[in-house]
Parts: structure tokens; sequence; C-alpha cells
């Protein structure tokens, strides 16, 4: 850990160890520079032994929801959610639209816009979502056939 502070002085750093081919390997992510980096982590189980090889392909919020929005507008910027495989590789290949959701929805909001696309490149862009009620800790959930699912960082709309 001394090692990594060096390395990336006082940023953030999700760290864990994953078996990899018979052999520990050290993993680290700087979250400033990486906020899907504690995703990754906690979703292919970096730290517990997990990762790699066959199993359910994820997804991570590649553009969390900004709190910056006033109710009624669009979400800007757009909302980004990235399909990996098992080892934590964009899946370019993935064909199943990805759906968004309400999460926590603490005023009763309505989420409109384009609620499902289909992923171009493993990337799936939700340029016109709105919520028509301001509150706090609003957070999306992310799902598609075929994946693990995914929830947004809390955000605000004002």
């Amino acid at each position: 850990m001394k090692r990594l502070r060096k390395l990336f002085g006082d940023a953030p750093v999700a760290h864990g160890l994953r078996r990899a081919s018979g052999a520990v390997v050290a993993v680290a992510l700087v979250t400033a520079a990486c906020p899907q980096g504690t995703e990754l982590i906690t979703r292919f189980g970096a730290g517990s032994g997990g990762g790699g090889g066959a199993g359910t392909p994820g997804m991570f919020f590649r553009v969390q929801p900004s709190s910056n929005t006033t109710a009624g507008n669009i979400i800007t910027p757009a909302i980004q959610i990235t399909v990996v495989d098992t080892s934590g590789s964009v899946d370019s290949s993935f064909s199943a639209a990805v759906t968004l959701n309400l999460g926590n929805n603490p005023t009763g909001a309505n989420l409109t816009g384009t609620l499902s696309v289909v992923p171009t490149f493993g990337t799936a862009v939700f340029g016109d979502l709105r919520l028509d009620k301001a509150g706090k800790a609003y957070s999306l959930q992310a799902s598609a056939p075929g994946a693990t699912g995914a929830t947004s960082a809390p955000f605000n709309i004002n």
C-alpha cells in the first residue's frame, strides 16, 4: 500500500488481490482517474479470488448521472453504460438491449426518454433522459438479458 501511495499520492485507491494463472496479481485502480474502478473490483471479485474465465458478463456506468440537472431537462452529459466480459474487457459484441429504470426514487418521479438502447461497440448511450421532479439521492439501475446489472452512484435533480 505504501508503494501505491508513493505512485498515486493521496488519490483514492481501490486495491485488492486476485488469482490469475496460479499467481497472485495485485490489482490497483485509481478511482479518481477511473471512476468505474471500484465498480469493476466489486463486480468481478478482485480481492475475493474471483475474476477471469467463464461466467456472466457485467456492466458499469461509464458516465454517471450528473447532479447538475434541473427537473424536466435532459440529463447531461449523456449517461453511458458499458458491458464487459468476465475478464473486465469491453464486450464489443454484446447485442442485447440495456434498459434503465429508477432505483432509488425519493419523490415518485417519472424517468422518461429512450430507456432501452442496444450497445454500440459495448457501450449504450442514453442521451435524452429526464426526471420530472427535483429530489436528492436518486439512482438508476441498468439491466440486460445475459449480463449482471449495475446501479449508478446517487445523484440529485434540482
